[in-house]
């Protein structure tokens, strides 16, 4: 396994604002080779890269490359092989860009044309091509253009802006139309009204700050060299800006980014990002269809978790044994570097005597010795002896009250949060203890939401207020609170002056409070976790299973669109009881985390220095 290059890693500047070793990024998987195999190099299609391209592990864009062939028996994978709530995910987007599109078209009135239906990338991007040309001055926008592919690039806008409205020679900026957010509460975005959607009409933003995707940013980028390649984008002037805009999951504006400015101090700008990466993954690509020397070889990345290759990636790491299997990122970097690149090795390593090679490069910041050695030959070993969790500390410590709740939060991606359960433990406050669910079946997005959260908080507020009035300590529990505080927030913001819905200030006091305690970082803290850190990873050594062999987050959002009837079918109330006892579940697993981590049992997993 060992390779001239990084593996499934290039040591570039990966993000808009610089960071290294940051990938991830996922959207429809490149074309990896169909009709190539066994054809001549003189007549073998060019490689084309959708902008997915450059947020993409290496090695991914390698796989996706090599001929069929190459890759054995059964077809190649794609994300939905890997992640049931892709095809979800996708026709939700697709969906949201369509209402979208009908919206401006109805704002924007004879400025607006849209792309005819084809079937075919080139035959939509010959109707693409076909509307452009009979645009005339009056026609400012563009909707659903596919552009023509060349230098090694597909891919299609849901918005061309021309440049400057009524001229024909002005060329033509790239919208893109996104369900995720794009914008946080604050300032400084740059945006313009839904109905103006160009960057003359935009303004700095008072109540908006830019939420930097990088995926958004490099596809506008790679949009914009498309445009530049066919001859459609504006003339090029030194010092100009060039736009790309935004809309996200909110619609109720458009960001502006410019992709030639830098992104900070002697920062690259994205199109200087994006062209090293496209230029870089192409290359990747090339060698792979070409039967050449692989350019990034397999190393486990916290991308691999949702890859559709990961199962070959595995095989391989786990064939070779690789240290990467145990020691991610630029950790595992380093230790090749110093000539640990099996788990066998890293096991075998003593931590008092440190890595055995030269250092490494200046660029790959990981301490090679100290704890951080100890801890990752402990977790080599404890690797090998399939040991789920090792102590990094004498005892576990967690804050317990005289009354206790066990909160999670089920919501549909960015739609909203349908359903608060939680779990009441302890003293007797006056309120019957056990689970119960806050929850709204209407079809997520829905103001009734708001009820269901109202009555939530309105729960949890008395509570908080009867221990109060005893003097009892209450402490509330989630396990990686970044989901649930998100929701407090929004919630809060979205609902405001709805019957039970709380003041934003009064969610702040409560998550900055010392009722409220995340068990995650309590895991972290105390345990090493050779299979990962997830609720469903550590709650089974509490000795805990769930009901459903299938609960997951990712099934749960099929199982709540099941529920509801989003996809037109008739509500299933069988799905709806499915999902209650899945949330069910999670409290009571925290429930059972907790009282483990406080008992005696804990002491029964092995302490790093035991290993």
């Amino acid at each position: 396994m060992a390779a001239a290059h990084p593996r499934g890693v290039l040591p570039l500047s990966v993000g808009v604002s610089g960071a290294r070793g940051k990938l991830g990024g996922m959207s429809t998987t490149t074309a990896h080779g169909a009709g190539d195999a066994g054809a001549p190099a003189a007549v073998r299609r060019p490689v084309l890269l959708d902008a997915a391209a450059t947020t993409r592990c290496r090695r991914r864009v390698h796989l996706e490359h090599v001929p069929v062939e190459d890759h054995g028996a059964g077809p190649a994978p794609s994300d939905e092989d890997a992640d049931p709530g892709v095809a979800m995910r996708r026709a939700d987007a697709a969906a949201h860009r369509a209402a979208l599109a009908a919206r401006w078209a109805g704002m924007l009135g004879s400025r607006w044309r849209s792309v005819p239906p084809a079937a075919g990338s080139a035959a939509r991007a010959a109707a693409t091509l076909g509307v452009l040309a009979e645009a005339g001055p009056g026609v400012d926008f563009v909707g659903g253009a596919e552009l023509p592919a060349g230098e090694g690039r597909r891919g299609g806008a849901e918005v061309l802006v021309r440049a400057v409205p009524g001229d024909a020679a002005s060329g033509w900026w790239p919208l893109i139309v996104v369900r995720h957010r794009v914008t946080d509460p604050g300032g400084g975005a740059l945006t313009s009204p839904l109905d103006r959607p160009h960057p003359a009409a935009a303004v700095v933003d008072d109540v908006r700050r830019v939420r930097t995707v990088t995926r958004d940013v490099l596809r506008l980028a790679h949009l914009h060299r498309m445009l530049r390649s066919a001859g459609l984008a504006p003339p090029e002037e030194p010092g100009a800006p060039v736009w790309g805009g935004v809309v996200g999951l909110d619609a109720d504006a458009v960001v502006w980014v410019d992709l030639a400015a830098p992104t900070g101090p002697g920062a690259r700008s994205v199109l200087e990002t994006y062209d090293r990466r496209h230029s870089d993954r192409v290359a990747v690509a090339e060698a792979a269809r070409g039967g050449g020397a692989a350019l990034a070889e397999p190393s486990r990345i916290t991308e691999c978790r949702r890859c559709p290759w990961w199962p070959t990636c595995e095989a391989a790491l786990r064939a070779v044994d690789d240290v990467s299997l145990v020691v991610r990122g630029d950790a595992a970097l380093r230790l090749r570097g110093q000539g640990i690149t099996t788990v066998r090795e890293l096991a075998a390593l003593d931590p008092a005597v440190g890595l055995p090679g030269p250092e490494p490069d200046e660029d790959v910041d990981v301490p090679p010795d100290g704890p951080d050695l100890v801890e990752a030959v402990a977790l080599a070993r404890a690797w090998r002896r399939d040991i789920p969790l090792v102590r990094r500390v004498a005892r576990p410590t967690v804050a317990r009250g005289d009354v206790e709740v066990d909160v999670d939060m089920e919501s549909l991606g960015e739609d909203g949060a349908y359903l608060w359960g939680v779990l009441l433990s302890g003293a007797d406050i006056g309120v019957e203890n056990g689970y119960r669910a806050f929850v709204t079946w209407d079809p997520l997005p829905t103001r009734d939401e708001g009820r269901s959260f109202g009555e939530f908080w309105t729960w949890l507020d008395d509570v908080r207020a009867r221990c109060a009035q005893r003097g009892l300590r209450l402490r509330a529990y989630c396990y990686n609170e970044q989901a649930e505080n998100r929701w407090l927030r929004a919630s809060a913001e979205r609902f405001a002056g709805m019957p039970g819905v709380p003041p934003a200030g009064a969610v702040e006091e409560f998550i900055a409070s010392e009722q409220w305690i995340d068990l995650f970082p309590v895991v972290s803290e105390s345990f090493l976790c050779p299979h990962g850190k997830g609720l469903k990873r550590v709650a089974p050594s509490a000795g805990f299973a769930w009901h459903d062999p299938e609960a997951g987050g990712e099934n749960s959002m099929r199982w709540y669109r099941e529920a509801v009837g989003l996809d037109g079918g008739e509500p299933d109330p069988a799905q709806r009881e499915r999902l209650l006892v899945y949330n069910a579940d999670d409290v009571r697993a925290t429930w059972a985390l907790r009282t483990w981590l406080t008992s005696p049992r804990v002491l029964e997993v092995p302490h790093l220095e035991d290993l």
